[in-house]
Order: C-alpha cells, then sequence, then structure tokens
C-alpha cells in the first residue's frame, strides 16, 4: 500500500520536475479540460481502472504509464520488505523510488534534475549511517563513502576525457548509485559499476544494428547505470565471485 502511494506521487514528480514545476501546488488535473482530479479517482491503480483509462469529465485517455508506475513502485517496495524488515528497507526503499522516477524522467527528457539527484546526497547518507548503525557494520559506511566517491570522480574524469558521451547528470548520479553499490561489497560495487557500460553499449549496438539510431543519436545513460546498480546489488557477488575465480 505504501507503495501504490508513493508510486502515484512519483508519476507527479516525474510530469512536474522536469518542467520546473512544484510537486506539491496546485492539486492534480486533467491536462485537457483543467478539472481537478476528484479524491475518489485519485485511488492508485483502482481509479484508473474503474474510468477505464479515462477523464470523468472530458473522457480524455489518461496513459496506461500511470497505473504502471504505480503498481511497479508497489511490487518493488513489497519485494524489498520481504528481504527484511531491517534497518536497511529505508534505505533500499528510498533508492528504489528515485530510481524510477529518474528513469522515467531521463527517457522523457534525457536529463537527471539536480531537483531530485542534490538532495539526495544528504537523505542517503542519513539512511547509509541508520543502515551502519542498526547492522553494526561500519566498515561499510566507510566504504560507501570511497565508493561513491570513487564513482563520481571516475564519471567526472570521463565526461572531461569525452564532454559529449555523458551528461552532467550521470556524474551526480554516479556518487549516490557509488555509495549504495560500495556500502553492499566491493563486488557488487565493481559489478555494478561496469554493468551500466555493458548493458548500455549493448542497447546502443542493437539500435545502430535495427538502423533506430546513428552514431551521433543521443541515447539517455542514466537507465543503464540504475540497471547496472541493480544487477550489481542482486548478483554482484555470485558475479564476482566467478569472475575471480577464473584466476585462482
Amino acid at each position: 500500500m505504501l507503495g501504490l502511494a508513493v508510486g502515484s506521487f512519483l508519476n507527479v514528480v516525474i510530469w512536474r520536475v522536469p518542467r520546473g514545476e512544484s510537486v506539491v501546488h496546485p492539486p492534480s488535473a486533467c491536462p485537457r479540460c483543467s478539472h481537478p482530479i476528484r479524491s475518489k479517482d485519485n485511488v492508485p491503480v483502482m481509479s484508473w481502472l474503474l474510468l477505464r483509462g479515462r477523464c470523468r469529465d472530458c473522457e480524455a485517455p489518461i496513459s496506461w504509464r500511470y497505473p504502471l508506475v504505480e503498481l511497479t513502485t508497489g511490487i518493488v517496495f513489497a519485494l524489498i520488505a520481504l528481504l527484511g524488515p531491517d534497518w536497511t528497507t529505508p534505505l533500499y526503499l528510498y533508492g528504489a523510488a528515485i530510481a524510477i522516477a529518474l528513469t522515467l524522467i531521463d527517457i522523457d527528457v534525457h536529463r537527471l534534475p539536480d531537483r531530485i539527484v542534490l538532495p539526495s546526497y544528504p537523505v542517503v547518507l542519513v539512511l547509509l549511517v541508520l543502515a551502519s548503525w542498526g547492522a553494526d557494520d561500519w566498515p561499510a559506511m566507510l566504504r560507501a563513502v570511497i565508493g561513491g566517491a570513487a564513482l563520481l570522480l571516475a564519471y567526472f574524469l570521463m565526461v572531461l576525457a569525452y564532454p559529449a558521451g555523458m551528461g552532467l547528470g550521470d556524474v551526480k548520479l554516479a556518487g549516490i548509485i557509488g555509495a549504495y553499490l560500495a556500502w553492499a561489497g566491493w563486488g557488487q560495487f565493481a559489478v555494478g559499476a561496469f554493468a551500466a557500460f555493458i548493458l548500455g553499449g549493448a542497447y546502443s549496438v542493437g539500435l545502430l544494428l535495427a538502423r533506430k539510431a546513428n552514431r551521433k543519436s543521443g541515447v539517455p545513460f542514466g537507465p543503464w547505470m540504475i540497471a547496472g546498480a541493480l544487477l550489481g546489488l542482486l548478483c554482484g557477488t555470485s558475479l564476482w565471485s566467478a569472475y575471480t575465480g577464473l584466476f585462482t
């Protein structure tokens, strides 16, 4: 239920933040008829189904992406809760929420807004301290700080070397992703950091082969950074052990 509610709010964030609008005022309204959405029509997923995907007042179609974001956030929150609950749960719930919002915003406008990324630094820092305290694992906190700084620096150097290949939004997001991955472990950090480039590169090659892009086409990299981080968190330990096992 929390995930569904957060997903409903993320829909507002995804639409308004790239446009520089407030996420709290004015209340949500139909973009065609401007009629404010009634409370009974603002229930995640269910309202969209009951309205058959249309505005109650003007019958303008409502994108299927709204209930999909709500449902996805609900499912992801439920899966995270199944892993706990413990002191890491708030850390991963927050990470999941901003990951969903940033992925869709980057796909839509090819930007990772500072209004989401920069405030996430102090929030993630506090949640990392809470998780480290709860797990009594302060070396993990030190790894997170080193990993976040290292990945931030690596992306910054890549931008300096080839400014056209990456945006500053990717650089800023790298620090947060690096902290998450390193807190989990150095194996997760290594796999998650490199997986972003492997996944993003494979997608770009696929677009070139399908002739849906050329070498000068811009491809949002934020979603692949997030996908790589997810792969690192879920499979980093086993993949890194398999890789290092090749040399032992």
